[in-house]
């Protein structure tokens, strides 16, 4: 007789919604916060960084995606394509959940973690200034200028941020 190993389903996150990155650990047979932010593209970038890394260990990969719906919790389809792009979800699997659209034209690998860290350095730079609370319109903003602006020129802003917010 062989056993099949039952992952129990992903628990709803504590507190009010927000994004939830949460993972399965197989050894310990619990579920675990992989990342957590208000906005969705931080997270969607941390879960694709630890899948890549996750499957490069060929380690086991379950996630679950939890966000704001309608001012609750909703688990949103982190569907995972094979093959190179698998560590992104599947925007066929998710182009019914609001918020996951994927472009037809996915960055390179590289283009794609420099636009995450963009991302990361103006969000921080946004929090130096003590802008927390950024509404969906700010976010698109924000990683419109990921996609276009060089490192040098996100540094510069990043920099008027935090001088910004230190007075």
């Amino acid at each position: 007789m062989s056993t099949v190993e039952t992952r129990p389903e992903s628990p709803r996150p504590q507190g009010a919604p927000r994004w939830v990155a949460m993972y399965y650990q197989p050894a310990a047979q619990t579920w675990r916060t992989a990342a957590e932010s208000p906005h969705r593209s931080p997270v969607l970038h941390a879960l694709g960084e630890m899948t890549r890394t996750l499957r490069a260990r060929e380690d086991e990969v379950t996630f679950a995606l939890w966000g704001p719906k309608d001012g609750d919790w909703h688990r949103f389809d982190t569907s995972l394509k094979p093959g190179p792009a698998a560590s992104r979800p599947d925007p066929e699997a998710s182009a019914s959940e609001p918020g996951l659209e994927a472009s037809a034209s996915e960055p390179a690998p590289l283009a794609e973690r420099m636009t995450g860290r963009r991302h990361q350095v103006l969000m921080s730079g946004l929090g130096k200034a003590g802008l927390y609370d950024l509404s969906p319109e700010d976010d698109a903003t924000v990683q419109a200028l990921a996609e276009r602006l060089d490192e040098a020129a996100v540094r510069r802003v990043a920099h008027w941020l935090a001088t910004a917010g230190a007075r």
